[in-house]
């Protein structure tokens, strides 16, 4: 498992499993966002086997499934909801990290400057620079 932080509270992750439940708890997390649509994972791996291991340890799990390349409003404002109601660390997972990271940025769009939003994913190789039009704008309401 490979945990990226991307603030204090939020760090993204490639895909997990239910093993790696038990060490997600034990770094701190109160949440976990499923950011991976079902659709691209095997069952074993599914938003419902996630759920009940996340969930047997005691935190929140959130399912918001984002698209490769078609990433909606709904999914920004889910994140952003999600992030809100956590009581603790959110750790948010999809195939590589770079969706959470996304919607993690748009999310934050206005609460920290554009530039922010965009270099600190890019330290973990997560290229957000085609997304400053679409940050700035959601910075501007």
């Amino acid at each position: 498992m490979d945990i990226r932080h991307l603030t204090d509270t939020y760090a993204v992750s490639p895909q997990i499993t239910p093993d790696d439940v038990a060490t997600i708890a034990e770094a701190g997390f109160t949440t976990v966002i499923c950011n991976r649509p079902d659709g691209e994972i095997p069952p074993e791996v599914q938003a419902d086997a996630l759920r009940r291991a996340v969930e047997a340890a005691g935190l929140q799990f959130v399912v918001n499934p984002v698209v490769g390349g078609a990433i909606t409003m709904e999914n920004v404002t889910a994140q952003g909801d999600a992030l809100k109601a956590s009581t603790g660390p959110v750790l948010a997972y999809c195939a590589s990290g770079n969706r959470s990271s996304i919607v993690w940025a748009l999310s934050q769009a206005g609460t920290r400057p554009t530039d922010e939003l965009i270099a600190i994913p890019a330290k973990f190789g997560y290229a957000l620079e085609p997304f400053r039009p679409t940050l700035e704008q959601l910075a501007k309401g």
